[in-house]
């Protein structure tokens, strides 16, 4: 069936008895028919044509509607489809940054800062005198195992312990043997857990 390419409901049948249509009514005129009847005849059939055309125009304006809407339920499905898919890459790519760093988006919990009067900690002598020298220090050592590992250190050194060393100014100066060595216990910072930071981060603000 083709497509029609306007409203038949507008259409007005023509007078079939003008002259223009008389080749058309000379076809129906018989013995038993005349001119006049032959015109109502073609009439008639207008009549017929023209309705079962109305009724392909609302059929084929119900179907561009069903269309219509499929083609937007479509359209609204697919951009809803990519926005779940960027969604799900962004939480992906969210995840994997927080794997590869997680020290990064470890949240610390909140809490009260230290009171160093109160709260005073014993940290590792070779600690304490990298940061006074302003070297870097590994946050092992303010870890619950890095102070437990100096309070165990210093519980059992030899008070008599002293080693020369060389002072900022180039004079000689005893240090405490137990300031020299680093822990045979340090873990490096990468190395580190979450709960590691979170014990040493309180317990560094105490020291300082």
């Amino acid at each position: 069936m083709n497509r029609l390419l306007g409203d038949p409901n507008g259409n007005i049948c023509p007078d079939f008895m003008d002259e223009r249509y008389r080749a058309s009514r000379t076809v129906f005129v018989t013995a038993n028919t005349t001119d006049d009847q032959a015109a109502v005849t073609l009439r008639a059939i207008w009549v017929t044509t023209n309705e079962a055309l109305c009724v392909q125009w609302q059929q084929q304006v119900a179907e561009d509607e069903r269309l219509r809407a499929k083609q937007q339920r479509l359209a609204q499905e697919e951009e809803e489809h990519q926005t779940q898919a960027l969604r799900l890459e962004e939480e992906t790519a969210q995840a994997d940054e927080r794997k590869k760093n997680r020290i990064k988006y470890h949240v610390l919990p909140e809490r009260p800062r230290p009171n160093a009067a109160l709260d005073e900690v014993l940290v590792s002598d070779f600690a304490m005198r990298k940061i006074d020298k302003g070297l870097y220090v590994e946050i092992y050592y303010w870890t619950n195992d890095g102070l437990d590992d100096a309070l165990t250190n210093y519980s059992t050194k030899d008070d008599d312990g002293m080693i020369p060393t060389t002072g900022e100014d180039g004079s000689t100066v005893w240090t405490s043997a137990a300031a020299t060595r680093p822990s045979t216990k340090v873990i490096p910072d990468r190395n580190l857990s979450s709960v590691d930071f979170a014990q040493a981060v309180p317990q560094m603000i105490t020291s300082f």
